[in-house]
């Protein structure tokens, strides 16, 4: 990405025009975009491109707005097929776990379409979802649950879409379906395998005895992994249950005692409920060594653009140089963090 220089006057001009705006905030991050679009027009991008780029800003302005008074609140996103019916027991496990999980305090996002979107949504109740929808020729409007409300955004293009369903959550939970919902099980794989996105639950639900998932990890060990398409253990990141109450657990379970992460120059900051013991600490080195890229695993008080952002100060930190090859492996350091017998104890 490049920041090409405007005119001086041209960009005094803008400046007058965010002033007359009132725009203050992250003001040279609107001014890039507006840089951005002056650029697409001297470029002279074909109409379609302008118009693709156009709406996508559009879309993503109207989806951060829906999701904007409810950023305080944990949310999960629950995938599924559109075409499962209210009789299938697909349909009463998504139903299930979403109120289950709202009973916890989670709002759940689905894509606002009927079968397992409209189960997640009745599960969850009007007030705890919110709903992200595709326009498309065929597919119904949005269901009642969250139309006619403002908890539902509507979409043109699926890319803008996927981006919302996960931009905003920090869990999920994927039923059987079809392309798309293996499509975005797929995507989230690989944005946590990339390091593209932060480590978060991932939950493929079944049906009580039911079987799809397990195929489906029999297809990646028996296929994917011999061919050297991906690394031994890259699917462990995910939990496959036909249980909801195991669903809620591992949900629970991964946010139990880290909280979040954060990138202070090439050091990553864990942010914990508990703070470990030494002995946990020496633990964690020694399990974990092959990830690290020099030093070790050390306790550490908030860093300096932390205090400057009152990041999370009140909570124990540990602090590692990560192997960035090792990124995608991080779900694994999380799940020992909330195993030690520090978190446990509390």
């Amino acid at each position: 990405m490049t920041d090409e220089p405007l005119p001086a006057s041209l960009t005094a001009e803008i400046n007058a025009v965010l002033d007359d705006a009132g725009v203050t905030a992250d003001r040279r991050l609107v001014m890039r975009m507006l840089r951005t679009a002056i650029l697409l027009g001297e470029d002279g991008a074909d109409r379609l491109d302008l118009k693709i780029a156009s709406a996508a800003l559009a879309e993503m302005r109207d989806a951060f707005r829906l999701f904007a008074p409810f950023r305080g609140v944990p949310k999960v996103t629950v995938f599924g097929s559109a075409r499962t019916r209210q009789d299938d027991p697909l349909y009463l496990q998504a139903r299930d776990v979403a109120a289950a999980l709202a009973a916890d305090g989670w709002m759940v996002v689905t894509g606002a379409g009927p079968g397992i979107m409209q189960a997640a949504a009745e599960g969850a109740g009007p007030a705890l979802s919110l709903g992200v929808s595709i326009r498309l020729p065929f597919e119904e409007k949005a269901h009642g649950l969250v139309s006619g409300q403002d908890h539902v955004v509507a979409m043109k293009y699926f890319f803008t879409r996927k981006l919302m369903l996960i931009k905003e959550s920090s869990a999920f939970i994927c039923l059987p379906g079809g392309f798309g919902t293996l499509d975005e099980m797929f995507e989230l794989l690989t944005l946590q395998q990339t390091g593209k996105a932060e480590p978060t639950p991932i939950v493929l639900l079944d049906q009580p005895g039911g079987t799809f998932w397990q195929n489906m990890r029999r297809f990646i060990d028996e296929s994917l992994e011999p061919m050297g398409v991906i690394s031994s253990g890259d699917f462990d990141r995910v939990v496959i249950t036909d249980s909801v109450d195991s669903a809620r657990a591992e949900i629970a379970g991964f946010w139990s005692n880290y909280d979040s992460l954060r990138w202070v120059g090439d050091s990553l900051v864990l942010r914990l409920r508990t703070e470990p013991t030494d002995a946990e600490i020496d633990t964690l080195n020694e399990q974990f060594a092959p990830m690290l890229a020099s030093g070790r695993i050390t306790r550490t008080a908030p860093r300096q653009p932390e205090v400057a952002d009152e990041d999370v100060l009140h909570l124990p930190r540990i602090m590692l140089h990560l192997d960035q090859r090792q990124v995608g492996n991080l779900f694994r350091l999380i799940r020992a963090i909330n195993d030690l017998p520090s978190a446990r104890a509390q």
